[in-house]
């Protein structure tokens, strides 16, 4: 009388919300190949380079990285995915690296089968890391 699909288990990092945590793996669950596996590498690269207790949750629609703010989010389209990496500092910094693929506004578009590369992503991600924690610091001067 086993009639439930079996779940992928989601490994939970640090001490994120579970709420959080269904809902991103629903958000997933509702994408269609290849988009979900693309979003899905995304996912585990931007992991691999945020803090150990990063949150993930939804907002505003779209999987989202927090970690004392949010550092990006990710989501899939139609016919594109994007990174939005929260920060037009990080867009400029990166720019050359990112001439092959769609940048507008704060956005970084890529093709729902091809997803960016780890290293740039990870580039991405500690490049925003840094900015929060100099942005932070420097509040805490003042």
């Amino acid at each position: 009388m086993k009639k439930s699909l079996p779940r992928r288990t989601f490994k939970k990092r640090g001490a994120g919300k579970s709420s959080d945590a269904k809902a991103v793996a629903n958000y997933f669950s509702r994408l269609p190949e290849p988009a979900r596996t693309t979003l899905q590498t995304i996912r585990a690269a931007i992991l691999s380079a945020c803090p150990k207790d990063t949150i993930e949750t939804i907002s505003y629609g779209i999987p989202t990285f927090k970690h004392n703010g949010g550092i990006v989010a990710i989501a899939a389209f139609k016919n594109h995915c994007s990174l939005f990496p929260m920060s037009y500092f990080v867009i400029d910094r990166f720019r050359a690296e990112l001439s092959r693929f769609e940048v507008s506004k704060g956005t970084i578009r890529f093709p729902i089968d091809k997803p960016l590369p780890a290293t740039l992503l990870k580039k991405i991600v500690k490049g925003r890391l840094t900015q929060m924690s100099e942005k932070a610091k420097s509040k805490s001067h003042h």
